[in-house]
């Protein structure tokens, strides 16, 4: 007896369909609001933008689907049936509710539009955002910008505890739960005060030597450690350790030893003769720069329009 009933549960539910194939949708009930309110199927259709052959093959469709007719058609115009009538209070309230859905939706995307939260490694945050969180605002004047800046590392970590919208990493490879995409590549060059011994060489620096050498290092977790340890293929103890490339760049300065960072960091270092380029051979220091977001969680909003923005 049970079996039985269940079944025909089951077919009447399929025979019925979803509500999606039951209930006319938004497009065709607006069109009936409007040809109560014009008493002209014609007029209708100018006001929600269609041809009349196409208002008429809509009303038919919906009168088929409702099992109703819903309009009287004459050389006077278009009038509602009673059915029709009936049908079109319900409209309205299904209207009034599918409009007060897009206006929820709006605040939310507007929420979403007010703030953008950015992690980025510290070459990153110091030498390429800038430019472009300028460009952003000139697109998005309205929207409030934070930057977290950390190692690549501190980077995953806040966007995988969604504290951040977007980030930027400067690392081999992209941090687990994460996805990416290349906006830059960069490369590393070793540096060292005019006064070190190393600036008056003249032949290059071998790669087994600088992996030999105590350096000024970032900490690790770094994407220019990172880079450069897997170059090299291990180094040394670290000379001094430090969290930051600013902190790193004015070791170098003040002749604490060799250094390896970003060429973006010491180009005004180089062009004032604080710092020296040293030429290293046997090895190649070049990386890619990735802008990295949560797995399956694609920009939106103002991340996306900055992704962009870094293409550029």
């Amino acid at each position: 007896m049970s079996e039985a009933g269940g079944t025909s549960g089951a077919g009447d539910r399929a025979a019925g369909g979803t509500l999606a194939h039951r209930v006319p949708d938004l497009g065709a009930l607006e069109l009936l609001l409007a040809v109560a309110r014009l008493g002209s199927l014609g007029a209708a259709a100018r006001e929600v933008g269609i041809t009349q052959p196409a208002a008429s093959s809509r009303i038919r469709s919906m009168e088929r689907q409702l099992g109703v007719a819903l309009v009287d058609r004459s050389p006077r115009g278009s009038r509602l049936t009673d059915a029709g009538a009936l049908v079109t209070d319900w409209a309205r309230r299904v209207v009034e509710a599918a409009e007060a859905f897009d206006a929820g939706a709006q605040a939310l995307r507007d929420r979403r539009d007010s703030r953008l939260r950015v992690a980025a490694s510290m070459t990153i945050a110091e030498y390429l955002l800038p430019g472009w969180l300028l460009a952003l605002r000139a697109q998005r004047p309205d929207t409030a910008v934070s930057l977290l800046a950390g190692n690549s590392a501190a980077v995953a970590q806040r966007l995988l505890a969604d504290e951040a919208d977007l980030g930027f990493v400067e690392g081999l490879t992209v941090p687990p739960g994460l996805d990416s995409t290349v906006v830059a590549h960069d490369r590393l060059i070793v540096v060292t005060a005019p006064a070190h011994p190393w600036a008056r060489r003249r032949r290059p620096l071998a790669a087994e030597e600088l992996a030999a050498t105590p350096l000024i290092l970032r900490e690790r977790g770094s994407g220019t450690r990172q880079v450069l340890d897997a170059a090299l293929g291990g180094l040394a103890r670290p000379l001094i350790e430090l969290s930051s490339t600013t902190a790193v760049k004015a070791s170098a300065v003040g002749c604490a030893g060799p250094a390896v960072l970003s060429e973006l960091a010491v180009g005004e270092e180089l062009a004032m003769r604080r710092l020296v380029s040293i030429p290293v051979e046997g090895v190649a220091l070049r990386r890619a720069l990735r802008a990295v977001w949560p797995t399956g969680h694609r920009p939106t909003g103002p991340a996306r329009e900055l992704l962009a923005l870094t293409r550029g």
